[in-house]
């Protein structure tokens, strides 16, 4: 037999808005939104397939602040690259990185990472899950891309979600 889901933040939530958009404590509202709410929790239950038990609230601070350091400044050179001479675009390129975490919160930040920094873009994961392949705007040192996304991105990611 399956277990009932547990009472969360989602659940409440979700019945909280049910009453406050149908405007109304009425009996009727109250019984049809708790049977929704506790048709939805179950449903979306079953996709999860796991949970985040994000850790290490130190690193992930520090992680946000790298993170917006790096964002801002990679919009600097991507600048520098756009309203340079066509010589300096002419280095984008794909490469492909080596990859430890299997987390797949982790996986999803660091796709998130990847892609808000400007010049770079996620664009795949080996089936493995072995090999993470990104377009680079200004690809001029594959090791030092290599290096950047391990130490300064997915280490901490592995410190806070593995």
């Amino acid at each position: 037999m399956k277990r009932w889901p547990s009472l969360s933040l989602f659940t409440i939530v979700l019945f909280a808005i049910w009453l406050l958009l149908n405007d109304s404590l009425a009996p009727g509202q109250i019984v049809l939104g708790l049977a929704m709410t506790i048709t939805v929790s179950l449903a979306t239950a079953a996709m999860l397939r796991s949970r985040a038990r994000p850790g290490h609230l130190l690193v992930a601070v520090r992680l946000l602040f790298v993170v917006l350091l790096d964002i801002t400044l990679s919009n600097i050179a991507v600048a520098r690259i756009i309203f340079g001479s066509a010589e300096a675009r002419s280095n984008s390129g794909f490469m492909e990185i080596p990859i430890d975490m299997r987390a797949p919160y982790g996986l999803a930040t660091l796709a998130c990472i990847v892609t808000a920094t400007p010049g770079t873009i996620w664009a795949g994961l080996a089936p493995d899950g072995a090999t993470l392949t990104i377009h680079v705007l200004d690809l001029q040192d594959e090791e030092a891309w290599v290096r950047t996304i391990k130490d300064r991105y997915e280490r901490p990611l592995m410190e806070i979600f593995e």
